[in-house]
């Protein structure tokens, strides 16, 4: 989401070999992004059993690395291809947000769509834990304070927050545009043409600041929530081996094995944001880091085809439904040969 004023020549990937294989990564992203993200919302909206409020979230959070997938990379797909058929690397792509003269640049529409999916997710993963601690440590008010229609209202307004950010260093800098970058290979913010004060770079670090902000709240609770579930089976097992009964409520076996699914969701989104983290605080302090920003934007791209493969693993029910669906695809398929 951020590039130094200077474009640099990126020492990595520059060979044709290497461009290719690029260029065959993002493709295979691409398939495996939306062919998971589109199981997901079928499972999700398409089985009256998942209608629920964590899975609504859960939607919304395929939606948003669907959106990556249908936009972001196809678009470095089309931008890398086109610079090796013209061999016309780093000129009007890299060098100003005038591409298509008069024509609004297309990294205006690619990068905050790109950030405000990132920070959808973040958010939608804070939501998905606080759902799923309200269950653990409170399952008697469940049901009272976790309702479909609440969930909505906060899925909207995070939608909105999250794409109110992305937009905001252009909203209150008219320093920082967002351009093409031969380094990440995507659309970056960069410096306009007046290279003015680097107090501009100041306003990006709003998306660490609320990311880590959200991913550490997020795993001081899933922390608290699993303390809790080691404790409840703690005292599950004494009680087994004493024949004694407890009347106070616990939080269900499901409510458990989700809790621990969506503890697995926060390691991994923690795991490839926590490098890109790292690069726009560099880079506002001074530092280019060309090779480590390509490595750093697509480790965190690839986030977006991880949660199918989070759910197959983690959850039994999402597992037996994909496995249905696809079977009857598949029968399908030999009936119509």
């Amino acid at each position: 989401m951020l590039d130094g004023s200077d474009q640099t020549n990126c020492s990595i990937c520059c060979c044709t070999s290497l461009k290719i294989l690029m260029v065959v990564f993002m493709i295979v992203l691409i398939i495996a992004t939306l062919f998971g993200n589109s199981l997901i919302l079928v499972i999700f909206l398409g089985t009256k059993h998942f209608h629920t409020p964590q899975g609504y979230l859960k939607a919304s959070l395929a939606v948003a690395d669907l959106a990556v997938g249908i936009f972001v990379v196809p678009f470095s797909v089309y931008a890398e291809i086109s610079f090796m058929i013209s061999d016309y690397f780093g000129a009007d792509w890299t060098n100003n947000n005038n591409w298509f003269g008069s024509v609004i640049h297309p990294c205006n529409l690619i990068g905050p769509i790109f950030a405000g999916c990132t920070l959808v997710s973040i958010t939608t993963i804070f939501l998905l834990t606080i759902e799923r601690s309200i269950a653990i440590l409170k399952p008697l008010h469940k049901e009272a304070f976790i309702t479909r229609k609440r969930t909505t209202i906060l899925i909207a307004i995070s939608w909105l927050a999250s794409f109110f950010l992305a937009v905001s260093p252009m909203i209150f800098s008219r320093n920082i545009v967002l351009e093409y970058n031969a380094c990440s290979r995507m659309c970056n913010y960069a410096l306009g043409d007046n290279q003015s004060p680097t107090s501009s770079w100041h306003i990006l670090l709003l998306f660490p600041a609320f990311d880590f902000t959200l991913l550490g709240g997020t795993v001081v609770i899933n922390i608290l929530s699993l303390t809790t579930i080691r404790q409840h089976s703690k005292r599950r097992k004494f009680l087994a081996e004493t024949d004694n009964q407890c009347s106070i409520r616990r939080p269900s076996f499901s409510d458990i094995k989700a809790a621990k699914t969506i503890g697995t969701l926060t390691l991994a989104f923690t795991a490839s944001f926590t490098p890109i983290a790292v690069f726009v605080v560099g880079n506002v302090i001074g530092n280019e880091w060309c090779n480590f920003s390509f490595f750093a934007f697509w480790i965190l791209t690839t986030n977006s085809c991880w949660n199918v493969i989070i759910y197959s693993v983690r959850d039994q029910k999402f597992r037996h439904r994909a496995q249905q669906l696809l079977v009857a695809n598949d029968r399908t398929n030999e009936h119509k040969r």
